[in-house]
């Protein structure tokens, strides 16, 4: 998991793209900064939202107040909200309604994070989201009633959608083998969608999110298009996660939405519904831990 490490300040001239980055980035935190000097990269770039929300612009003492807010306030809850995570999620309800998530997260402790999600990486972007991260060990905790609105990660892990970006691929690969078997509760509060005008405000009931579990579920040019702009390699990113294959345990939920996407699909090596790895075909129950 991550812990505390400070960021390099210096030298960034011997540094990598990626490195680069990540120097700029001072007095924040990321755990396996000591990977940075490495040579590969996960990408990078700016995702700014296509959003404007609607409104006056900032008045003048709108803006001094802000100003004064900034200088005299406590950020703190924010301040540890710095590993960012790049992934895509469908609508549990509507699975043909999908969005690019970018996830601003802090690492409460080994088993729970808990994320901000935006509809870019820019100053401008919208908060449209929350999602908490739980280990297989917490989500086996809960009443088959709670579990259902938990998707599973192995599918995100191991297709390469799934990308710290800025990363070395050192740390990007050690990140998410910590996540390996993991859990996501993800409600989407506002349909800012990348790329397309999304609504101007965040309108009607907050959205279950959930995970692809299945190769050809994304829509066409959903994944390429942010591999674009950011300059990820996603099939780089399966290809270099095939080793954590044999980490992968049969989880709930990969079949909830198989059949209801467009296309055809094919399965995600390592990626098994729990129910389907059962014997008996039926889901075999934990004891609370």
């Amino acid at each position: 998991m991550l812990s505390a490490a400070t960021r390099p300040k210096t030298a960034s001239q011997h540094l990598s793209n990626c490195g680069k980055h990540l120097a700029q980035q001072k007095n924040k935190t990321l755990g396996l900064a000591a990977m940075v000097i490495v040579s590969g990269c996960t990408g990078f770039g700016p995702v700014s939202s296509s959003t404007e929300p609607a409104g006056m612009a900032e008045s003048t003492k709108t803006e001094v107040l802000e100003a004064g807010a900034a200088m005299l306030q406590t950020d703190s809850p924010l301040e540890p909200m710095n590993v960012y995570l790049v992934g895509f999620h469908p609508m549990k309800d509507d699975p043909s309604h999908q969005m690019e998530a970018h996830h601003f997260c802090t690492q409460v402790n080994e088993d729970f994070a808990q994320c901000a999600l935006f509809d870019g990486n820019t100053q401008n972007a919208n908060l449209n989201g929350i999602e908490y991260i739980i280990s297989e060990r917490l989500f086996e905790r809960f009443p088959a009633a709670e579990k259902q609105y938990w998707h599973p990660h192995n599918g995100e892990i191991l297709s390469g959608q799934l990308v710290a970006p800025g990363l070395p691929e050192q740390a990007d690969h050690a990140l998410m083998k910590s996540k390996m078997n993991s859990y996501g509760k993800t409600w989407h509060t506002w349909d800012a969608t990348q790329g397309k005008p999304g609504e101007s405000l965040p309108l009607g009931k907050p959205k279950l999110a959930w995970s692809f579990n299945r190769i050809g579920e994304a829509k066409e040019g959903l994944v390429e298009s942010r591999d674009n702009r950011m300059e990820i390699n996603t099939e780089e990113r399966r290809k270099a996660r095939q080793d954590l294959i044999p980490l992968a345990k049969p989880q709930d939920g990969v079949d909830a939405l198989k059949g209801q996407f467009e296309g055809s699909t094919r399965p995600i090596p390592g990626v098994i519904d729990k129910k389907a790895a059962s014997p008996s075909g039926t889901q075999s129950k934990s004891a609370p831990r």
